[in-house]
């Protein structure tokens, strides 16, 4: 609570610190502050300038994801910041040149965010600056030859020998090419968690990773090809792969590191994979019998084509759940033949669950948690998506026990406003996603005046609510108006300027929201927001806008984009309005005005998480 009052105070808080002695300022209180809260101290008077300027050198953990900064801010940021061994950056603005800002020995965790504009050759700094390095993340985009990435790689590895946890993401920019690459390269036997995308199959067969990072080949992938457990040099414990295909060839290779206690497989064929290279339930009771997981997922994407692990059954899934009692976290994607009992089997097995999270279960219904409570897991995280068979029969048996945090329903259209009673009576529940629910405003006015500290809601794509809903929402007068920071009310018809002006006034707490398709918004609405704070000294700031495809919106309202407008805003989505219009200035000049700001033109959802290779910053 204290540190919230602090980041809504500001400057008040400001001159009140002014009072304390500077060397308990700089070395206890300063330096526990998010950057952004000390920025606003530093503008209080001189004296509160200079105190955060020697607070900086002793901050040892720096987050700035939320927004992407160009180098001259990261420079200015980043060069006081001299005790730092904990990194995290977004890179959208960032080339190669800029490495020299940031990289050095002292850092011992780097995490490094959307680098759509970085070479390989940042693997080879890494390598070369970061001697200390244990923790190393990295999103780049594939624009060089699967050669220059090896390279690059082999230099960092060589260089890092003390690397703990990696994780590397290339994203493909091309289009209609295969985006899964061949990684070849040697990993340290320090290595307690890695994860790679994209990986291909055969490479973890042929390869093996899971030795000394591939230098010992298996000379087939046959099932039968024989390894010994005590010839892998590491005692891997996290394993996340992206791969074009998950097989029970790659599940008997993967259980030769006998330590595992979390494995995240995901997979995206490009066609319908053959009954003999495919994932079925002999390959899952492989699994089952190999480890002692804690944490399972087991993804079978539907990116490039419309498929499911149709090799696995109910049979399958029941000897598996006998042997993985351990596990605590549970994540099942396209597993179209399993049914209620398959499911349930799984429920009742993982004593210890505490998440669960299913997609595309088709033939899932609410009998899979019937006398949930007769069973000793207790879920704090549940996520049902796209599972159509899904009623509020479900809901009830969830929220029984009362200590639900998160539950994610997107896409089951059978949830209606009945179940937003037991919803309502949650006293830790902080997280709800509603997206195509059947719900309307009497739904919302009940989750008004309920008990739930809910943080983020999506509301996306639910037809039955309007302006009034909203309204109720907010001002019922129960917990979600004082602590709800994130809300989804895309695709949303019944949606307009009333909705809109209600969360300018009463939303107070709102960091994040969407709009898109919200086609009744016009002007009126993006002027609240952007006076909100002005009006209301106590709100926070919003850092997150998508107004994608807000056809209400004219071009003349481009003009609240600009300063002294919108203050703090980290990202906005402007794609396919009037305020996108070909060639306008004016965006070029927020841009300029504004270098901390992302401005997303192509529809992205909320921060680009999922097209920043893509994207082009004005």
């Amino acid at each position: 609570m204290e540190r919230q009052k602090e980041q809504k105070q500001g400057p008040q808080m400001g001159i009140g610190l002014e009072t304390l002695p500077s060397c308990v300022l700089i070395t206890a209180m300063l330096p526990k502050l998010e950057l952004e809260t000390l920025c606003s101290l530093a503008c209080v008077s001189r004296a509160m300038n200079s105190s955060v300027s020697q607070a900086l050198p002793s901050l040892s953990s720096l987050n700035l994801s939320a927004f992407s900064a160009n180098a001259q801010i990261l420079s200015s940021i980043v060069g006081g910041c001299r005790g730092l061994n904990s990194l995290t950056l977004n890179c959208l603005r960032l080339d190669d040149s800029s490495l020299a800002v940031f990289l050095g020995a002292r850092l011992q965790e780097l995490n490094l965010l959307c680098c759509s504009l970085m070479s390989y050759q940042v693997l080879a700094s890494i390598g070369e600056a970061c001697p200390n390095l244990r923790v190393l993340v990295l999103e780049l985009v594939d624009q060089e030859s699967p050669q220059a990435f090896k390279i690059n790689m082999d230099r960092m590895l060589n260089g890092c020998l003390c690397l703990e946890s990696l994780s590397i993401k290339i994203r493909w920019r091309g289009v209609g090419a295969n985006p899964l690459q061949p990684f070849r390269f040697f990993l340290p036997k320090t290595l307690k968690s890695i994860k790679l995308q994209p990986v291909l199959e055969e490479e973890v067969i042929h390869f093996t990773s899971l030795n000394d990072a591939f230098r010992n080949y298996l000379p087939t992938a046959n099932v039968s090809t024989p390894v010994s457990k005590s010839s892998f040099g590491f005692a891997l414990q996290r394993l996340s792969l992206v791969l074009d295909v998950i097989s029970d060839q790659l599940i008997v290779v993967i259980g030769i590191c006998d330590n595992l206690a979390e494995l995240d497989l995901e997979d995206r064929p490009i066609q319908e994979p053959l009954p003999n290279h495919d994932l079925t339930s002999v390959g899952l009771m492989s699994l089952a019998s190999s480890f002692r997981l804690k944490g399972l997922s087991l993804v079978r994407s539907r990116q490039n084509c419309q498929v499911s692990f149709k090799g696995v059954d109910d049979m399958g899934m029941f000897v598996f759940s006998k042997y993985c009692t351990t596990l605590e976290s549970v994540r099942l994607f396209g597993f179209s033949r399993v049914s209620d009992a398959g499911y349930a089997s799984v429920l009742q097995s993982c004593q210890n669950l505490k998440k669960f999270e299913v997609r595309n279960a088709f033939l899932m219904s609410d009998l899979a948690f019937v006398d949930l409570t007769r069973f000793s897991c207790s879920l704090v995280e549940v996520k049902l998506l796209s599972c159509c068979l899904i009623t509020c029969e479900t809901v009830n048996q969830l929220t029984s026990s009362g200590v639900l945090e998160v539950l994610d329903l997107y896409g089951c259209r059978s949830i209606a406003d009945s179940c937003l009673i037991s919803i309502a009576s949650l006293h830790s529940l902080t997280m709800l996603n509603l997206s195509g629910a059947d719900i309307s405003d009497y739904g919302l006015s009940v989750l008004g005046t309920g008990n739930p500290p809910i943080t983020h809601l999506c509301l996306r794509n639910c037809k039955g609510v309007t302006d009034e809903g909203v309204l109720l929402l907010f001002l019922g007068g129960g917990t979600i108006g004082k602590t709800l920071s994130s809300l989804d009310l895309g695709h949303i018809p019944g949606i307009s300027d009333k909705a809109v002006l209600t969360i300018a006034v009463a939303g107070t707490e709102i960091t994040e929201l969407c709009l898109r398709y919200c086609s009744s918004m016009t002007n009126s609405s993006l002027e609240a927001l952007a006076t909100r704070k002005q009006d209301r000294d106590d709100c926070k700031l919003l850092r997150r806008l998508d107004l994608f495809n807000c056809k209400g919106l004219s071009a003349d309202s481009i003009r609240l984009l600009k300063r002294p407008f919108f203050p703090g805003l980290h990202w906005l989505g402007i794609g396919n309005t009037r305020l996108n219009s070909k060639g306008c200035p004016v965006l070029s000049e927020i841009g300029y005005e504004r270098p901390w700001l992302t401005i997303c033109l192509d529809g992205c959802e909320m921060g680009c998480h999922d097209g920043w290779q893509f994207h082009r910053v004005p």
